[in-house]
């Protein structure tokens, strides 16, 4: 099979979808009804920013030092934003998704080994929400862990069938269990009533409390700029609207960007109410809380039974919208480096199985949550660096290159990354 045919089996657009895309690049359409066409993929790609892991990590954060670290979120979802537009820039202009894109640029060794690291990190993520939507079931309905991880393997097959209806529905399902979590944490967040002055002075100002503090922001950090989604958003924009000129391309990238800053905007505002809830409750109270089904708990005893649930909800949804689209990141990675494919559902089902090997070994959850967020905060580096390298050539992006100042940006970027990595790296081995 080749390449395109396995672009347009992942991501079929209705030929409606596609006249109305192009009735707004012809300028053809006005007001609200132009943008519709190009929303969704960033839906999609900042599920990964609301995973399972950030509630491992902002619960933690939150509950050790209240809203110390608030401004580690924002700075991340500013992160998150730049990095997301470079993606879903490069799958615009080029036609190519980014493990597509290194498969032509570096060499073959080199392209086998970044799949084989995208497929760890890809694995990763897969524990966290597998675990997280587990974890939901079994908090919510008192059901096993065991019984529950089956029901999530169930239900997460269901998610990826929507693709075959096309991908618009798997789009608004995704979108709908976004929203069922803005909901949930929005609800908790009047109810954990947070005080307004600690709380901007934790998003705006910079400080750190001792190494702890900084291995948490790693965390944070880890958990919310995902590796996958990198891979992913470039995959979701390569062939859902066509641009046939520089000047196509360049609307197309502005509607998207757009998708970015909404979609983002949610997530770190989901992010942010996350620690906020835990510093306002559990700080407060003095409850270092470093596992989730304890915050489901405590949640119940300090606000009501109804804000448990509304916790539990959250991280189900959470786990089931992001175990899909961890899969289709999988499938991405592997077509686009080593230009193989394995039938969705056969990674769908490998995937799972470390998974339910930790959950049948009786494992904390949690915990294996936050090792999760170790690994994929390596990962970052090996798909940002390749992403930057490659928007900044202008001989693949065209009249979507990179300006000077936003190939800076993303070099500081990806230079603090590299340095926070080996710090949590030397402080996980070799300090403690």
């Amino acid at each position: 099979m080749n390449g395109n045919a396995v672009k347009q089996e992942h991501f079929p657009m209705e030929n409606k979808t596609i006249q109305t895309a192009r009735a707004a690049l012809d300028g053809q359409t006005r007001g609200l009804k132009r943008f519709l066409p190009f929303l969704g993929p960033a839906f999609i790609a900042a599920v990964a920013y609301i995973d399972p892991g950030n509630f491992a990590t902002n619960i933690a954060s939150g509950s050790q030092y209240g809203y110390l670290l608030l401004w580690v979120i924002l700075a991340s979802n500013l992160m998150g934003i730049l990095i997301q537009s470079l993606s879903a820039k490069l799958g615009i202009a080029t036609g190519k998704n980014l493990p597509e894109v290194a498969r032509e640029q570096f060499s073959k060794p080199t392209s086998i080994g970044l799949w084989i690291q995208a497929e760890l990190v890809v694995m990763a993520t897969d524990l966290a929400e597998f675990i997280g939507a587990s974890l939901g079931l079994n908090l919510l309905f008192g059901i096993p862990l065991l019984p529950a991880a089956f029901i999530t393997a169930a239900s997460s097959f269901a998610i990826l069938e929507l693709q075959r209806r096309g991908f618009r529905p798997l789009e608004a399902a995704i979108t709908g269990m976004v929203f069922i979590v803005v909901i949930a944490f929005g609800i908790q967040v009047f109810y954990a009533k947070p005080e307004v002055s600690p709380l901007l002075n934790g998003l705006f100002v910079p400080q750190f409390q001792g190494v702890d503090s900084v291995l948490l922001a790693a965390g944070i950090l880890g958990a919310t700029v995902m590796p996958h989604a990198i891979y992913l958003h470039s995959a979701l924009t390569q062939r859902r609207v066509i641009g046939k000129t520089d000047e196509e391309r360049r609307k197309i990238f502005r509607f998207e960007f757009i998708d970015i800053l909404i979609a983002m905007a949610i997530a770190g505002a989901i992010n942010a109410s996350m620690l906020i809830i835990s510093s306002a409750l559990f700080f407060k109270n003095r409850l270092n809380i470093q596992d989730l089904d304890v915050a489901f708990q405590e949640l119940g005893n300090l606000v009501s039974p109804f804000s448990a649930i509304l916790f539990g909800i959250g991280l189900l949804a959470a786990g089931l919208s992001s175990s899909s689209v961890g899969t289709l990141s999988g499938d991405i990675v592997m077509q686009g480096f080593i230009n193989r494919r394995i039938p969705l559902y056969v990674r769908r089902l490998i995937t799972m199985m470390p998974a339910l090997a930790i959950i049948a070994m009786g494992i904390n959850p949690t915990k294996a949550l936050v090792i999760s967020q170790v690994v994929l905060s390596f990962g970052i580096a090996f798909a940002l660096i390749p992403l930057i390298i490659f928007t900044s050539n202008r001989r693949l992006m065209g009249g979507l290159v990179n300006h000077r100042i936003t190939t800076v940006i993303s070099w500081f970027i990806a230079g603090l990354i590299v340095i926070l990595n080996i710090f949590l790296l030397y402080q996980t081995f070799f300090n403690r």
